[in-house]
């Protein structure tokens, strides 16, 4: 009782038990652990699908160098147009555009390379598109010679 004949209120401080703490804290750092876990699982395979990409990147490349040899080495100078899709059809590739004149011939050819991207739900099959630009131009000798620039911009249909 307070001094004036009232019931005085006591104000407690109640500390939880050390148990009641684990119980509180040991699902959260379990969920904080698992979620640390997925986050860097997640980066690991998504460097690893930028890389898979890169790769068939490159081989798009390959085969780019690949149909300008090709191009170049027809018979009777310049191939037509047909010769020249055939070609590139071989190659993965894509016959875009043909312009062709006395000493020059410039395609554009689009290339894809397959790969797998990997993810957490399985494999799905994707490819790599990129368009290159083949300049063919007689050399000294008469012989064609290739100059293949990658294109910024290649839609895939």
């Amino acid at each position: 009782m307070s001094h004036n004949g009232t019931v005085a209120r006591q104000s407690r401080v109640t500390v939880p038990s050390p148990g009641c703490l684990a119980a509180i804290m040991v699902p959260l750092v379990a969920v904080l652990i698992a979620a640390s876990v997925l986050m860097v699982m997640h980066y690991r395979q998504e460097r690893d699908n930028e890389r898979i990409k890169a790769e068939a990147l490159d081989r798009t490349a390959a085969l780019a160098r690949s149909y300008a040899r090709d191009v170049a080495a027809a018979p009777n100078g310049f191939p037509g147009q047909e010769v020249v899709r055939d070609i590139a059809e071989r190659h993965d590739g894509m016959l875009l555009s043909y312009a062709r004149s006395k000493d020059s011939l410039t395609t554009t050819v689009r290339f894809f390379g397959e790969y797998e991207d990997t993810s957490m739900f399985g494999l799905s099959h994707s490819r790599a598109y990129h368009c290159y630009s083949i300049v063919l131009r007689k050399g000294a000798e008469g012989v064609p010679q290739a100059r293949t620039s990658p294109l910024e911009e290649c839609d895939a249909i």
